[in-house]
């Protein structure tokens, strides 16, 4: 069932929405001139109307039991905010990209930004010009925090309420199709972040409909969304059509699902199954592949495994254990869910399998987490050293750049551009950004504000991390988040942004590296001398790296080689601002070297006998 507006023909308009709860649903005009329109109620609770030669720019509201005004939940457009009138939009748009071919998982070299601190303006036009820079470093997805409309002008996202709509501070649904259309100009993927566990608080009119929420589960940041109870049917549609959206009006490649551990569904068939079918359809009707992404901190493969195996049938899935094992080794840290890493056989593991647990006690959780992701293929993997939560859940919003020292900072990206997995960096990371990234807001109900500095106080308490944080409502607060993009131009930053244009152009252009493969790969460490070393091959080519987690240097044997190899990059070389390496140009096995302390090497040769 098509909900919101839909476009019929010859100017003609379709209004429909599903409420349950009132007795009467109206259609109330409220611009260019003002009319209510009495709407029919059809199967299921839906109530429709149709209009003919809708003149355009129509702002309206839903008249609910003729005494509430509620902007339409599937509303597409909300010029004036979260708490106006929805706006009718005209999807025609002189599209560009005919001859877009998309690009598979296994391609990807994701990129993740926040429209709203990734320029100084904070819109979507003002990302375009950069787009060759990152074009240029070897980027070919961008992958965008949420967009639908939330509560004023700066918000991560995740508080959205009008999930079909796109932030009109943004530059609206005109501003984001111009932005996508000059993607794929550029051979650049997007993929859009989208919330389907909660809706935000300010501005959510969702229980004046009907039962879009249930109150048998709780999520961390309200009420779950109700995807098995009764009326669940019509609530589930709600959220599939909306994937369907963004996929057929804005032409997005692939939605990344935020925190589907809070998505919870004990019917018969997960939402999570019922929508990677509805998508594979839609795909399978548009002769072109869309693909789902999903963020889970459950450790369960069942998310990617095919339908048929009695799994989700989720293209991808984020690898939050990879981030741990690395950030511990870099840091130090360990509390809060750091406290179940920090030991080099994780970080082996991670790059061995995925999950780092399998089923193993976690002390964070107080129980056995996970299971195996050992069949999961590398390339439904995403990995990373950085992202929005793990920067921005920090208390000061400290990115890696002001915690590690710059060869640790090179470490962090060989081990993620040269894993098996598909990479993702956060904007600024490339050339060392650092700026905080911290966690903004500008709702207008000050007992929701007071809540919001609650919550984010207590959120920290597990690390202990000492002092008040910043304002979440405070302006201050948002601007001290954006990037400084012209800090790519010199001293280090400059290096660090070479080096992973270098990097990333290896990970193209060397075929064992240029696949996703975790079969095709033998991973070695040693626990004391904090080291890891890893062999990947394909048919012709193969390549050994090794890792240096000591902050010292260390005397190895290399144990995992046979016969000579080629240097190809040293993280420690002068040429990246190293100290130098001792590393020798050509390497022969059973030969004793010396690596560098926070660095990594690595070596390449033509393959010369089967593995």
């Amino acid at each position: 069932m098509k909900i919101g507006t839909n476009y019929i023909r010859n100017g003609q308009y379709e209004f429909a929405v599903w409420a349950p709860s009132p007795g009467t649903v109206s259609l109330k005009i409220v611009s260019p001139y003002k009319k209510v329109i009495p709407m029919c109620r059809v199967h299921r609770e839906y109530w429709k109307t149709t209009i003919d030669d809708l003149a355009q720019n129509i702002s309206y509201y839903y008249r609910l039991d003729d005494v509430k005004d509620r902007p339409d939940p599937a509303s597409h457009y909300q010029p004036e905010g979260v708490h106006g009138p929805s706006h009718v939009v005209n999807h025609s748009f002189n599209w560009e990209d005919d001859h877009w071919k998309d690009i598979s998982l296994a391609d990807m070299v994701i990129y993740e930004l926040h429209v709203g601190t990734f320029t100084q303006n904070g819109t979507f036009d003002e990302i375009i010009p950069r787009l060759d820079e990152l074009k240029n470093l070897g980027i070919n997805a961008l992958e965008i925090m949420p967009v639908a409309q939330f509560p004023g002008e700066r918000n991560w996202g995740y508080d959205g309420v009008h999930p079909y709509a796109v932030q009109n501070s943004y530059g609206g649904p005109t501003g984001f199709k111009r932005f996508i259309n000059e993607c794929h100009k550029k051979g650049i993927a997007i993929i859009l972040d989208v919330v389907y566990n909660h809706l935000g608080p300010e501005g959510n009119y969702l229980r004046d409909f009907g039962p879009y929420f249930t109150d048998k589960y709780k999520t961390p940041w309200g009420d779950a969304i109700n995807f098995d109870d009764t009326h669940s049917h019509e609530v589930r549609n709600f959220f599939i059509e909306n994937a369907i959206h963004w996929f057929r009006h804005y032409h997005v490649d692939a939605l990344r699902l935020d925190a589907i551990h809070a998505i919870f569904d004990m019917g018969e068939k997960h939402f999570l199954s019922e929508l990677s079918e509805r998508v594979e359809e839609f795909s399978q009707k548009q002769g072109r592949k869309y693909h789902l992404i999903a963020e889970s901190d459950l450790n369960d493969s069942r998310i990617v495994i095919p339908r048929e195996f009695l799994g989700y049938g989720i293209d991808g899935i984020w690898c939050d254990d990879f981030h741990h094992s690395l950030h511990t080794l870099l840091t130090g840290e360990n509390r809060g869910y750091y406290l179940d890493f920090g030991k080099v056989a994780h970080m082996a593991k991670s790059m061995k399998e995925g999950f780092v647990y399998s089923g193993e006690y976690s002390e964070f959780r107080k129980k056995n987490h996970g299971n195996s992701s050992k069949d999961v293929p590398a390339k439904q993997m995403v990995v990373f050293s950085q992202n929005h939560d793990q920067i921005g859940n920090r208390m000061l919003g400290e990115r890696l750049s002001v915690l590690v020292s710059f060869e640790a900072l090179k470490l962090a990206s060989g081990i993620v551009l040269l894993s098996p997995y598909i990479p993702l960096l956060f904007m600024g990371e490339e050339y060392g950004e650092n700026a905080p990234f911290l966690y903004f807001v500008s709702h207008s109900d000050c007992a929701l504000i007071e809540m919001v500095r609650e919550g984010r106080k207590k959120e920290f308490g597990e690390f202990k991390w000492q002092g008040e944080p910043p304002d979440p409502q405070d302006a201050e607060t948002f601007l001290k988040s954006k990037i400084n993009w012209n800090k790519r131009m010199g001293g280090n930053h400059k290096v660090l942004l070479n080096f992973y244009k270098n990097l990333i152009t290896l990970r193209k252009t060397n075929p064992a590296l240029s696949y996703p493969d975790k079969k095709s790969s033998i991973v070695d460490s040693l626990e004391r001398e904090k080291i890891i070393s890893m062999r990947r091959w394909n048919v012709s080519h193969e390549v050994f790296f090794i890792f240096n987690f000591n902050c010292s240097e260390v005397k190895i044997v290399p144990s995992i080689i046979e016969g000579k190899w080629n240097k190809i990059l040293d993280s420690s070389e002068k040429i990246w601002n190293g100290p130098g390496s001792f590393l020798p140009d050509e390497l022969n096995s059973g030969e004793e070297i010396i690596i560098r302390g926070q660095s990594f090497v690595l070596y390449n040769r033509k393959k010369l006998c089967a593995v």
